[in-house]
């Protein structure tokens, strides 16, 4: 039997899919030994979506990969250890999830984890060039604003760039999106879905509550302190964390869900929508979170902004210039590394 919340990520799968349908679908974790890496690995082991799990980290891969290979599901699971076994770990991977790197504490940004990270995306985007050209590739690791770029030009360097195939997990501000104003609504979130476009962190988060579904109406007011208890949601769990790290449980469930819903495209399911951070040209900014149509390549179709209210499009004017001062320091720093 799966848990509740595993069936709640494949519950769309479950609709148009026989397990006998499927195909072969191996999906890596870079960072699976960490906080959001174990809790994201569980939820994957527990799809019937996904044949075979890679998992890779610094240390305790194997033991990790140990622990889940005794639930009781179909797909393999295999650990490794150390940058001499990673192209090794993403051989033959369709999808690869990035959620490595160094947590925030109390008083950091995402911007103050740029210098650690953006080595570990660069590497890792590096080694996907050799071993999984191909590969379906979704970031994690913050600041996404910035590893994203990191990741497309670490891959335009080794010349085998897909704009279509790099994704900046925005999932979790969606998530946060349809359990905030579903809860204020007398919604349940699960019914909700209110797209979040633009970037990853702070004021380049914008919520589209004009285009909620089901449409819901509040005061200006109280938009406004929805809309920024989204912004600074992250910041709400590392303070209540307390220096003990930051989102991964949340985080965690919304990296699968993104994972999940790739491999159900990648299985030639249609209609597959996710908000993604990706490279675009719908705004100044070279890189947008957007609601995305998946498919068998990558993105299938950039479904755009829609109309904004006069709010969101004062949100969207303070959004850009933070968003390509992100963007501009991670191409920089893989110019200059």
């Amino acid at each position: 039997m799966f848990s509740r919340v595993s069936k709640v990520i494949v519950q769309q799968s479950a609709k148009n899919f026989s397990t006998s349908s499927q195909n072969n679908v191996k999906v890596a974790v870079c960072g699976a030994s960490g906080g959001i890496g174990q809790p994201l690995s569980l939820l994957l082991k527990q799809s019937p979506l996904v044949t075979e799990l890679s998992l890779y980290d610094i240390v305790h891969t194997p033991g990790v990969a140990a622990d889940l290979s005794h639930i009781e599901t179909k797909s393999k699971v295999t650990g490794y250890n150390g940058p001499e076994n990673l192209e090794k770990a993403l051989q033959g991977c369709q999808v690869v999830i990035i959620p490595a790197g160094v947590p925030r504490k109390p008083g950091m940004t995402r911007d103050d984890l740029f210098n650690t990270n953006a080595s570990i995306v660069r590497d890792l985007a590096a080694a996907c060039a050799k071993a999984c050209p191909k590969a379906i590739i979704g970031i994690i690791s913050n600041p996404v604003n910035s590893t994203v770029p990191i990741a497309s030009e670490t891959l335009a360097k080794a010349g085998v760039l897909d704009p279509k195939r790099v994704f900046g997990v925005s999932t979790l501000d969606i998530v946060r999106a349809n359990t905030f104003i579903g809860e204020a609504a007398g919604h349940d979130p699960q019914n909700v879905n209110v797209p979040v476009i633009g970037g990853h962190s702070g004021v380049t988060i914008i919520p589209l509550l004009s285009q909620c579904k089901p449409a819901v109406s509040f005061p200006q007011d109280k938009v406004k302190a929805l809309t920024e208890r989204i912004q600074e949601a992250g910041t709400e769990v590392v303070k209540a964390k307390a220096g003990a790290g930051s989102a991964t449980l949340s985080m965690a469930y919304a990296g699968a869900r993104f994972a999940l819903a790739a491999v159900r495209a990648l299985n030639g399911e249609q209609n597959v929508v996710e908000c993604a951070y990706v490279r675009s040209d719908l705004t100044e900014s070279t890189y947008f979170a957007t609601p995305i149509l998946l498919g068998k390549n990558g993105i299938e179709k950039n479904l755009g902004i829609g109309k904004l209210n006069d709010y969101e499009k004062e949100l969207l004017a303070k959004a850009i210039p933070e968003l390509k001062k992100n963007i501009q320091k991670g191409e920089d720093f893989v110019k200059k590394n």
